[in-house]
Parts: structure tokens; sequence; C-alpha cells
């Protein structure tokens, strides 16, 4: 008798969005009013609120649940919210229900229930001519909801099951997709998300999608496993809106011409990217195809004699592996080892010929040989994704031909073997024959912890226990200390009321937290009228229980007694976490994301960034081996929004080919991509666990410099800066698409929105409070990496980060001042063109210009279309001009070609300092020198603007005498004389041949040399 399977419990996702109120709204009866009324649209589903009588801000408390369909991409689908005006309340002469906006919501802004908030959304306009005005409040959430077996969803409404019966008629047939309207796409299998597009259309790229999963479980490849039945039907299979709708060259590569830059430039090398393509194409199009070996060890049975531990051995003509001690379950015989465990190892088919895999069956703690199994290469079967995985079978175990005893070798093992590549399945989670250290060079992805800004506002503080003893004339200095984790600020001195003996001090101190809000805040009163510091009281308060806030809503007050006596008096604190700011970790220029905390507020994104790390060529050796031989584990990480990924480690490689490809969602195109190299030392057991990775370089690269649809296949040389200079590491091979629609309002709109999000205007935050809560959320981030397995080192993080970026250094002032010259070089440049006019050292070009100042004085309503159309012609002429890859780091502009070694050494000395004193007088000499020439610069400056001051001031009454004659002079003949004339007399007169010029100075510059300034009322040193 068979037990009946039993099904899983079914759930169902409901959404439930609660209309809560409007502002402001816009009157459409015709009476000065409305009658507004609020339609959801989701999901095929459509519900409304109640009409609310002739009111322009109603108050629903309505909420509206729908049934998700499909909830694993319920992040992808779109609810629509519209409030009308109901015509039936109106005055009767509406033939329609008046429109009075709309919002759109994408599914990746629904919290689930418990994390929800309350947010105002502006309603949109539907069209361009359309007047709308006002604010919607909607609190959105989703649960999962168990289902028993008598249950059943709730119907859907009759305004759905009307249009049920349409949906049916217009679905495709099974295996096609509707891109836009008049068009149909073929379905692909499930392992290949690509998206053919039809006869006569350009080929489109292929798009990879990878799902960014919640921490702390991390994969490599998001792509869901194949079941070992069948495949499902392609009806089945969900599709992404992001493929939907976007088109790109598939896997094309384009050639770029090689700008000779020294050695230090990127170089293109699409074309070395060769080999033997299949027809297939590869769900990693962006990487070079290695193929491995696979051998899947499942289990064992029958195995005599039996052992406590056996382990597998797997051996080919040119790798070696041994597998983990096997498991056993509980209640089984000791004859049936299990390890369920996969092995990836490098595969040549040129040797695939001759070669043969040994798998054999050992005894752990005798060493002694329990069977084996040989197979031809040239017999192992090929799986390439989407087929189905290889399914393992049971094999004899067999004696060797020098056992003298085969009859003691009995038993089956089960396994499977197969040809594959990277984008196996099984390959994450493979033990590598490259990379024989499993613990800590296997790929993983992270994910950066969810921070928060928690805003303490501290209020004031009655009923103290103040020391009565005090001198006279003598104020208690009451501060306040808050702690949160390694973060700690003090509040400044309160001011005190006789009165009713309180300290008020209404200031904001802002702190960095973390999810899981584990942590609490700890809050310390201090009288520090003395030496010694007295503490008045404390109080803790858990993270957990404060407010969470998402815009400049008011956060109520609230008071909390004091702890650490009997009765120590109380304090009225604001507490609230700050969900609608973006929490810097990086470097302001080097951001790689600017959404807000909360996810409520989170824009739909407007493309896939897809970056394939091939290798790299020429490292240098980072450590030495047995011998003297040096040797490199290197190991790649790359960082974009709050996603990490890392490389698997390649050892003892020079050349490391790592051939993995990722993706990342982009909501922002103006941001910036960060890929860097390091040496693995936490792989080795010998060594201590505090010995940190060593650097070999950094790449950047900013999105929005990336063409569209475009794959560049690029070498980046990697650099380091040491105390000895600049130093070359190797360089590292990427190919990088951004695959977007191009010129699409979604995309183009971006450009138009502000770069952080709405609380940064509405409640700046100070530069050096800026900086200060970026350390704290880096070291955040490192501490939060580090309990991953494997840890991220805190040295990988911080460099990453550019944790160090706001250090001085003489080499990053010199930068900032050519770039500044930079800038200005076009200015300069114009003012060395005219001169070169008014002297007529071409006369052609002098007289050209006469005549098109001519023209511009006489027709003055062409200025400005004139200087706009030059605008655009010196756009058109730079295009030749343009980059033809995303450049990488610039030696030049970094000023690291030619650096003075002292200036070296004070870049990478500490703070505060470790050197010799006569070493830092020396420094704090030249410093002052510096400083010298800046300080003349700025009085020359202030010279200047001084001298047009006075020009009024009657500082010298003669010289504004003489000014303001000549003023009055000057409007007398502007009156009397046309202002053409005028003009082109003025200008005339400055463009005249050098024949009529003086070579002294003219009278205006004399003049205005002349004027006093405020430099003669300094006072110097004698």
């Amino acid at each position: 008798m068979t037990t009946p399977f039993q099904q899983p419990p079914q759930t169902v996702r409901r959404l439930v969005v609660e209309v809560i109120d409007a502002r402001n709204l816009l009157p459409k009866d015709g009476q000065g009013s409305s009658s507004p009324y609020v339609v959801a649209d989701f999901d095929g589903q459509r519900k409304r609120t109640t009409t609310r009588f002739k009111e322009l801000n109603p108050v629903w408390n309505e909420p509206l649940e729908f049934i998700v369909s499909d909830p694993d991409n319920m992040e992808f689908e779109e609810l629509e919210v519209e409030v009308y005006n109901d015509k039936k309340f109106g005055n009767g002469s509406g033939r329609k229900n008046h429109f009075l906006g709309r919002v759109k919501l994408y599914g990746t802004q629904f919290s689930r229930r418990g994390e929800e908030a309350l947010v105002y959304y502006t309603l949109e306009k539907r069209s361009v001519f359309s007047w709308i005005r006002g604010e919607i409040g909607l609190r959105i959430y989703y649960y999962d909801e168990m289902l028993n077996e008598e249950e059943k969803p709730p119907p859907q409404q009759p305004e759905e099951q009307g249009e049920r019966p349409e949906q049916e008629r217009n679905r495709p047939p099974p295996g096609m997709v509707v891109v836009e309207e008049g068009r149909v796409f073929e379905a692909p299998g499930p392992m290949d998300q690509c998206v053919p597009l039809p006869t006569g259309l350009p080929h489109s790229p292929h798009v990879v999608l990878v799902e960014e999963s919640p921490p702390p479980v991390v994969h490599v490849q998001q792509d869901p496993p194949l079941p070992e039945m069948s495949e499902p039907p392609l009806s089945e299979m969900p599709f992404h809106p992001e493929v939907r709708k976007m088109q790109a060259n598939r896997g094309e590569r384009v050639k770029i011409l090689k700008r000779p830059n020294g050695d230090y430039s990127p170089k293109d090398i699409s074309a070395k990217k060769t080999g033997n393509e299949s027809e297939r194409v590869h769900p990693f199009d962006l990487v070079e195809p290695m193929q491995y070996l696979f051998v899947k060890i499942v289990k064992a049975r029958g195995v005599a004699p039996p052992s406590d531990a056996p382990f597998v051995k797997v051996r080919t003509s040119s790798h070696y592996m041994r597998s983990k001690p096997a498991n056993f379950r509980p209640n089984e015989p000791t004859d049936s080892p299990e390890w369920n465990q996969v092995f990836a190892l490098g595969y040549n088919k040129t040797d695939a010929n001759s070669a043969t895999l040994e798998i054999s069956l050992w005894d752990s703690s005798t060493e002694n040989f329990l069977g084996g199994v040989c197979f031809d290469l040239s017999d192992v079967p090929v799986r390439d994704p989407p087929d189905s995985p290889l399914a393992p079978q049971w094999y004899r175990l067999e004696g060797g031909t020098a056992d003298q005893n085969p009859g003691r070798v009995s038993g089956d093992i089960q396994l499977s073997v197969w040809i594959g590549t990277q984008s196996d399945d099984a390959f994450p989670e493979a033990w590598i024959s490259d990379a024989p250290h499993v613990a800590h060079t296997r790929s993983k992805v992270y994910q950066s912890p969810k921070l928060w800004y928690l805003r303490v506002t501290v209020v004031e503080a009655q009923d103290l226990n103040i020391a009565p003893n005090l001198p006279p004339l003598t104020a208690p200095e009451v501060r306040v200390k808050v702690q949160l984790g390694f973060q700690s600020q003090r509040t400044r001195r309160g001011s005190m009321n006789h009165r009713s003996l309180s300290f008020h001090w209404n200031e904001d101190l802002l702190f960095v937290a973390g999810e899981p809000l584990e942590d609490s805040v700890i809050l310390l009163i201090e009288d520090r009228t003395s030496k010694e510091v007295a503490l008045l009281g404390h109080i803790v308060v858990p993270l957990s229980s404060i407010e969470q806030r998402i815009d400049e809503r008011h956060v109520a007050a609230k008071w909390f007694p004091l702890e650490g006596g009997p009765y120590c008096g109380r304090v009225f604190l604001r507490l609230c976490l700050e969900g609608g700011y973006h929490v810097l970790d990086e470097a302001a220029h080097v951001c790689s994301d600017f959404r807000p905390t909360a996810k409520q507020l989170w824009k739909p994104p407007v493309g896939i960034l897809e970056l394939g790390i091939l290798g790299a060529r020429g490292l240098l050796p980072m450590k030495s081996k047995g011998g003297g031989k040096g040797s490199t584990d290197a190991y790649c990480v790359a960082k974009y929004g709050k996603k990490w990924v890392r490389t698997r480690t390649v050892t003892d490689s020079f050349d490391p080919r790592w051939n993995e490809q990722y993706t990342w969602q982009v909501y922002d195109p103006c941001t910036v991509l960060t890929v860097g190299v390091f040496d693995n030392w936490r792989m080795f057991a010998d060594v201590p666990e505090d010995r940190p990775d060593c650097r070999i370089g950094k790449v950047r690269i900013r999105v929005s410099t990336l063409e569209s649809n475009r794959v560049y296949t690029n070498s980046y040389p990697l650099l380091v800066l040491t105390r000895t200079g600049l130093k070359k590491m190797g360089e590292i091979e990427l190919a990088v698409r951004f695959a977007c629609p191009s010129l699409l309002p979604d995309t183009c709109a971006v450009y138009g929105q502000p770069l952080l999000p709405r609380m940064h205007y509405l409640r700046p935050l100070g530069v050096a409070q800026q900086e200060a809560l970026r350390g704290a959320a880096t070291k955040m981030v490192a501490q939060w990496l580090a309990r991953s397995e494997p840890p991220m080192g805190h040295e990988v993080v911080r460099y990453m980060l550019d944790a160090d970026s706001h250090v001085w250094s003489m080499r990053k002032s010199k930068a900032n001042w050519f770039r500044i010259v930079a800038v200005l070089a076009w200015a300069i440049g114009l003012a060395k063109w005219l001169d070169d006019i008014r002297r007529w050292k071409n006369p052609v070009t002098t007289v050209l210009l006469h005549i098109l100042y001519l023209v511009l004085v006489w027709y003055p309503d062409l200025i400005v279309p004139t200087g706009f159309l030059y605008v655009v012609l010196i756009g058109i002429w730079y295009y030749r001009f343009r980059p033809k890859i995303p450049a990488g780091m610039d030696t030049r502009l970094s000023q690291a070609e030619a650096v003075d070694p002292d200036e070296l050494d004070e870049e990478f000395d500490t703070m505060p300092s470790s050197k010799p004193p006569d070493i830092i007088r020396m420094r704090y000499d030249r410093l002052r020198m510096l400083a010298a020439r800046v300080q003349t610069v700025l009085g020359d400056f202030a010279t200047q603007g001084e001298r047009v001051q006075a020009l009024v001031s009657w500082r010298d009454p003669r010289a504004t005498k003489l000014f303001i004659g000549v003023c009055l002079a000057i409007t007398v003949t502007l009156y009397a004389m046309p202002p053409k004339m005028v003009a082109v007399a003025l200008g005339f007169y400055y463009l005249r041949h050098p024949m009529f010029r003086n070579p002294m100075p003219s009278a205006t510059l004399n003049f205005f040399r002349r004027l006093p300034s405020l430099s003669d009322r300094l006072i110097k040193q004698n």
C-alpha cells in the first residue's frame, strides 16, 4: 500500500492598495469643486472607491485588494491609480467623468506587510494638454495567504469578468510573446532568455537577467535550475519587461580605433576574441566559453568492506582532485555513503581522444582501494543549456588490474559525467581544478546592507539632578551624548530655563543604522560643569521601536524617563528613521546608486548593465612560493548599486581567465561601475585571517558614456600608486554592454530629474556631516560583508568604495588645479583668437568678422540663433573626436607620471603624521610657500573687485567725479545717436588696424588701475 502524495500547501499573494486621501485637487464640476473617486487597475483587475461629494481634499481610508497572478514577476507588473470627478454629482452638463490625475507605480515599489508606509504621490498628466494638480496618499503592501484544499480564490468582480473573454481572445498562442502592437516574438527555451527578432528587423543582442537575491543567500548564476523530469512548456515561461522592450545587437563586436596614448591607455581587444563559436547563442555571450569536464558524485551502495569516511579520487591525464569525506544518513547502513559533490576539471578537445577519466573510491583511515570506474573522454556527452541536467546513473565498482584480490571489491556508485561550460547550473558550486582551495575561491554575489539615517532630535530635559553647590554666577554645563554602535555624537551646551529648571537644545544628530535593526540608541545626559563628568541619567531605545518616515512629514516627539536612579528626570526626544535619503557609502563623483532607502520611492529601471570579466594579462607576482618562484592568486570584485560580485580565484597564474558574466539593473545612467583586482591571501590555512588581500588595480566605467546596446570589449591597464611611484600591475580584459531603449522618454527623462532623492533638497545635509556619515556607512558595509562566506576583506571594501578619497595630497591639488586650467582653456583660446583678429594677423578673417559684425548689429534678432547654431556646429564637429571606448584611469590627468618622491611619501603618511620632526618641518615650510602664492592670487582678485566698488564709493573724489561725468556723457550720446551706429563705431574701433594703435595701455585701463583698494589698510608684520 502506497501513501498518497501530499501536495504542498498553496499560497496566494494579495496586493492591498489603501487609498487614504488626496490634497489640492483641481475643481472640475463647474461650481468650484469636484466629487472625486479613485480607480485602481492591476493585472487586469479594476476596482474603485466611493465618491466624496464636493471635496477638493477628500479622505477615503478605503483598502482595495487585488490577487497577484504571478508572484515571481510581481516586480515587473504595473499598478495604475486614477482619480476622476463623478459626473453624477456635478451640474449634469458633462457626458463623462472628468480626469483629475493618475499615478503609475511598479512592483519594485511595493512593500511587504509590516514594512509599508504612507506615501504622497504627485498626480501626473495623461496628455500634454491636461491641467492637473494635487497629490494622493497611498499605502501599498502585499502578503501571502495560505489556502486550504476546500478554499478557492475569491471570484473577480463583474468588471474584471467582463474583460476576461476579450483578453482570452486577444491572447497570443502558446510560445509567442507580444512585445508591442503589431509585433509577435517567438518565446525562447527556459535557459535561453534572449528574444529573437522577426524577419526583416536588425538582429537584437542577447540580454541576460540576474536577479538580485536578498542576503545572505547569494548566487552567481541566477537562472532557475531545470527540472530533471521534463522541460516546462514555452507558454508558461515568465518574461521580463526589460527583455520584451529592449532591442540591441546580440553578440556584436565593434571594431574600435586604437589611439596610441602609451602603455597606460585602454585597448580594444574585440578582434582577439576569436574561437570555435557554436551556432547556439550561449547565455554568457559577453565572455569566452570555457569547457569543463563535470563529474557529479552522488552516492554509493553495497561498498565492502564498510568504511567510516570513504572519499573519491577523480583523475585525468592533467588533473587530480579529491572529494570531501562521505556522509551517512541516520539509520542507514555504513555501506551506503553519500557525497553530492560536483567537480569541474579543465577540458581540452585536443587531448580528449587519448585521455581517460578515472573515478576511484578509497578508505580515508587505511588508504585502501575500494573500487573504481574508468571512462573514455571521447564518449562523454556534451551538455549545453538549455539542455536538461544529465541524470546520474549507477556504475559497478571494478577492481584494479594489479589488485591481487579482486573479489573484495563490490558495490555500485551513482554518478554523472558530462562536458559543459561555465554557464552550466552546476558550475557555481563545483570544485574547480584551477581553484583547489574551495572555502575562499568560489564565485559569490553579495548584497550591501540596507542602511537608514537615524535622526535624533534632542529637544529638552526636565527635572535633572544638578549639583546644588555651584559657584555664584556659574551656569551648569549639561550636554547630551548619543551612541549607536561605534558612532557617538554630543550636543552643544544646553540653555537653562531658571523658572522651570529645564534645559533646551533643539538639536539634530544624524547616525547611520543598518538592517536588521537589532541595535539600540543609548542616550547619556552629562554634567560637564566640573572637571569630572557626572552622569545625570541615561535611556536605551531599540531601533525596532523607532518610527520610519519617507518624506518631510512631522514626527511627534515623546517623553522618555531617565534611568540610573529612583527618579532622574525625563527628556523630550524626536526619533525617526529617514527613508527618503540615499545613504552615501561611496564618493559622490563615483557613486553607483542614488536610490533612497525606502523601496516605495524607487523608480522603474531604465536598462540593464551587463559585465563580462574575461581575464587578465601580465600580472606581476604578488607572493613567493617554494624555491623563490613568484605567484599570483587573482580574483575580481565588481560593485554597482547594492550588488557586489566576486569571481573565483584562479591560483598560481599570471594570465588568469575568469570568463564570468554578471548583470545589474540600472536606475540612473549617470552612475559608475567599479571593477577591482586583488591577490587572495585568505585562502591559505597557515596565513592569519587578518592578512589583507593585496590590491592589484582598479577600473571605473561610467554607464552614461556607453552607447546603448553596444558591446565594448577592451583591455584596461591595472595601475597602482605606491610609495615609489606609479606601477603597472598588468591588464584586465572586460566586456561591457548597457542594454536600454535608445532615446526613449523614460531614458531621456532621467537627465532632467534631480540626482539625489527629494529629502536631500528639502532638508539638506552639510558637507562635513555628509562626509562623516559616509565614513560610518563604509565601515558598516565592510563589517556586513566580512560576515559573509567567503568573507570580503575590509581592505577590499574600502578600496572599492574610495574611503580615502578625501585625504589631502600635493598631487591631488595639482591635478585639480590643472583641471581648472583645462576648463578655462576655451576662454583663454577665445581671448587669443580675438587678439589675433584685432591685430590683423590674418586680414581675410578680420574682414569677414567685420562683415559678420555688421550683419548682427543690423539684425540683432539673429544674435541668439546664431550663437546656438554655432554651438550645434561645434558639437557636430567634435563628434569625429568622440571617445571610441570607455576611458580608464588617466595618469596624466592624475599627475602620476612624474611625482616628487617626497610628495608621494607625504601622501601615504598617516593621520596624525608618523614622520620625524625635521621632515614635518620641511613639509610645513613648503606648504607655507604654496599658501603664500594662493594668498597673493586671492589678494589680487579682491583688489580688482574693490576697485570696481571704488568707482561710486567716493573714496577717491576726483576719480568718482570723473566717472560720473563720463557716464553722463555716454548717456546723452546714446540717447542722441542711433544705437546701431554706436555699436558699429565701438566694434570698428576695437578691431582697428595696428597702425592706428598706441602700444601703451589705454586710458580706461590706466584709470581703473589708479582706483584705490583696501589693501593699504591691511595690518602686516614689520
